[in-house]
């Protein structure tokens, strides 16, 4: 199956250094911060990445680099074979853009609140110049909120006349009025209670069965990114330490990180099964451990692990940064 999104050896650093003039008086030296660190994945047409890791693993800033609200240090992303460091503010580079949009993580903060519903939603298309005829706009905003399941009257109101879910609802209506192909869902359910999670999580699936639609999902809840993703990457400190198909991942994690995080999750069953708990605190990101980021905190810690980055290895559909892949446990 083809790709349609192309992540090769994305990169994105930070100068979190104070002020020229405090690093003169105080004898500061510069600082960066590595949040992405050589990523590359590749999403299939139809198909759910998902990304997940602790807090401060790069998931957002990938996305946002994705949707080009932060451009990469270095690196290369392509949208359906199209490079998009070369896109420009043409009459062609708007109609691609249209084909990818985003859905934020805070239904409070992502719609603006002296904008009425209908002319939030309608924005994208009079943006891309989708529909230009007042009336076909008003007809398309209409059949939007009906695709998320809210009333096309509801337009008129503004968004603190919502709650959580429906403003959700409306940013996704949003997302979907430029047609787009590929969608970014960065933590969509997780500011929304567990009822409405699940509403909102079987809208996205019927949306992508409809539509055809491709999503890089972001989030913490490993139930949700086992319910959507097709396939999974494991974000620690920047670097992707697993990639794999979410069935496999699930059943059997290569990556220490990966076994931890499962770990981590509470066992609603009380199966008695013997569990070992997460063991230690992230490092700080602006000075990382040598070689592999997650050795001070690994139970299968080698010498080479302290002392040189680990390659990538294939053990059957699973790519895993780790020396010790493919080893027995």
């Amino acid at each position: 199956m083809s790709a349609l999104v192309t992540v090769e050896n994305l990169t994105r650093v930070f100068d979190v250094s104070k002020p020229w003039l405090n690093r003169v008086i105080e004898g500061h030296p510069k600082l960066f911060l590595t949040a992405v660190d050589d990523v590359s994945f590749s999403i299939p047409k139809g198909k759910t990445f998902a990304l997940v890791g602790e807090s401060g693993s790069g998931k957002s800033t990938i996305a946002k680099m994705i949707v080009g609200l932060v451009r990469p240090t270095s690196g290369r992303i392509a949208f359906d074979g199209t490079d998009m460091a070369g896109i420009g503010t043409d009459a062609a580079s708007r109609r691609l853009r249209s084909r990818f949009q985003m859905i934020f993580q805070d239904p409070y903060a992502s719609l603006n609140p002296r904008m009425r519903v209908g002319d939030i939603i309608a924005e994208p298309l009079r943006t891309f110049g989708l529909e230009t005829d007042r009336a076909a706009v008003s007809a398309r905003v209409s059949e939007l909120l009906r695709l998320v399941k809210l009333d096309p009257r509801d337009s008129v109101k503004f968004p603190h006349e919502f709650s959580g879910g429906q403003r959700q609802r409306i940013a996704i209506a949003r997302a979907l009025a430029g047609r787009p192909e590929f969608i970014v869902c960065d933590e969509p359910t997780s500011a929304l209670d567990v009822s409405v999670q699940a509403q909102i999580l079987n809208l996205m699936r019927d949306l992508q069965e409809e539509f055809g639609l491709t999503y890089l999902f972001i989030s913490h809840n490993l139930a949700v990114v086992r319910h959507m993703a097709s396939e999974v990457g494991v974000l620690y400190l920047g670097r992707l330490v697993e990639t794999a198909p979410t069935r496999q991942l699930f059943a059997a994690p290569s990556h220490p990180y990966t076994r931890m995080l499962l770990e981590s999750v509470p066992d609603i069953g009380m199966t008695g099964r013997a569990r070992m708990p997460p063991s230690g605190e992230i490092p700080n990101p602006i000075n990382p451990p040598a070689g592999c980021h997650y050795h001070p905190r690994c139970p299968l810690v080698r010498e080479e692990c302290r002392r040189q980055r680990p390659p990538v290895v294939t053990v059957g559909a699973d790519r895993v940064m780790c020396f010790a892949a493919g080893e027995p446990r």
